[in-house]
């Protein structure tokens, strides 16, 4: 064999050394205990550092599993249901091809949900997003849904329920304008709760939205606390609008503590300019009432509403009460009745979801006038969606039941 010039030993050797050189000033700038680089080190070719090294090894691991699907950069996001700030966290991750949803392939009780991990992720419309849902929050209308109650208007089973979403896009349309991936959103997934709702709804790891339907999320609030707002505070607004309500008129909330009603009085108090607000709840709920501006607060359990002395130009009813509502609104006033049989003049309406509605609120959301209301139990795990819906079904629930951590 023929030795190999000394000259080019010694370029290897210079060659070797620098580089061996270049990955410890590298690595030095690294924290310990914090992802290795994705990249080999020792390469003629050295790219930038991807900004990744805040992320802990078991983070990475647990939202970089290797799944079937296209790869794609989207945002690692942190929520506390106990404070409003939330941590936004870039991660290489993917977009799988399939994910976790709650799905029921019947009508009827909550027992039938069941937890499918090979559920297709939604497209993608040419005018729609896709989110990475953080959390969603549970309605009447999720329950009344998957019981049949207007299953000659919804969309074919199976069905992924939910309608309140507050998370991350990951992926855009061809025809969105305003909306960017990263964007922390919110809003009510379904344009008409009850005409085609979307058969791939909110409960799940992801879900697609048209871009007119949703918000950013107010900055001031995490995404606990935003999952609870759309379809509740789009109702609750609506309502007041369709009524003619407005600054210097008077009203009364039947069941001021629930998820619509407790935005109810908020509106009407520091929106629309109410000159008396009054709320029916239980005895242990009416110090809410008062907080969130109610200048009288009826323990329905003690009193009759009916039998007030005074009337009201508007009578908002969210329990079913109408026939009672109308004997204390006033001769040219309105009633707006969610639930039960309609009294005339009371009258019902279904809901709008309106991006452009979120939108004009988040200045009274980030101004604190109007504040999110969570139940006390507080948000209940993506495993145990069975169990908050029948929480919510039982009616003991005060303000939104929500669902996070969602995977």
């Amino acid at each position: 064999m023929h030795a190999r010039p000394r000259c080019h030993l010694q370029v290897r050797r210079a060659r070797s050394v620098r580089l061996v050189a270049m990955e410890a000033l590298l690595t030095a700038f690294i924290p310990s205990k914090t992802l290795p680089l994705p990249f080999p080190v020792r390469t003629p070719y050295l790219r930038p550092l991807p900004s990744i090294h805040s992320v802990s090894i078991r983070e990475r691991t647990s939202t970089t599993r290797r799944r079937a699907g296209r790869v794609h950069r989207i945002p690692l996001v942190r929520a506390s249901a106990s404070s409003s700030s939330t941590e936004t966290v870039t991660a290489v991750s993917e977009i799988p091809a399939k994910m976790k949803a709650w799905v029921y392939d019947d009508y009827g009780a909550a027992d039938l949900l069941r937890l499918d991990e090979g559920v297709s992720v939604p497209e993608v419309k040419e005018d729609q997003v896709l989110i990475k849902v953080v959390a969603a929050a549970l309605n009447p209308v999720d329950y009344k849904r998957r019981q049949g109650k207007f299953k000659a208007t919804d969309s074919p089973l199976p069905t992924v329920p939910g309608y309140d979403v507050a998370g991350v896009v990951v992926k855009v349309g061809s025809q969105v304008k305003n909306l960017k991936v990263g964007d922390e959103v919110y809003g009510n997934i379904n344009e008409k709760a009850l005409e085609n709702p979307k058969q791939f709804g909110s409960l799940a790891e992801y879900t697609s939205v048209e871009e007119k339907l949703l918000a950013l999320k107010p900055k001031n609030i995490d995404f606990v606390q935003a999952a609870g707002l759309p379809l509740a505070i789009e109702t609750a607004n609506e309502g007041l609008e369709r009524s003619g309500f407005s600054a210097g008129k008077s009203i009364l909330v039947l069941g001021g503590a629930g998820g619509v009603g407790s935005l109810v009085i908020q509106l009407a108090k520091h929106v629309f300019g109410a000159s008396r607000v009054a709320a029916t709840a239980s005895t242990g709920k009416l110090d809410l009432l008062k907080s969130l501006g109610a200048d009288l607060a009826i323990d329905y359990t003690k009193e009759n509403f009916e039998e007030l002395p005074e009337k009201f130009d508007v009578v908002y009813d969210a329990v079913g009460q109408c026939e009672k509502a109308v004997k204390v609104v006033k001769e040219a006033g309105s009633v707006v009745a969610l639930t039960g049989a309609v009294t005339p003049p009371g009258f019902r309406f279904v809901v709008t979801s309106d991006g452009a509605v979120l939108s004009k609120l988040n200045t009274f959301i980030e101004d604190g006038k109007i504040k999110p209301v969570v139940d006390p139990k507080g948000a209940f795990p993506f495993s145990k969606l069975v169990e908050a819906f029948t929480y919510l079904e039982s009616g003991r629930a005060t303000g939104k039941v929500v669902i996070h951590p969602i995977p």
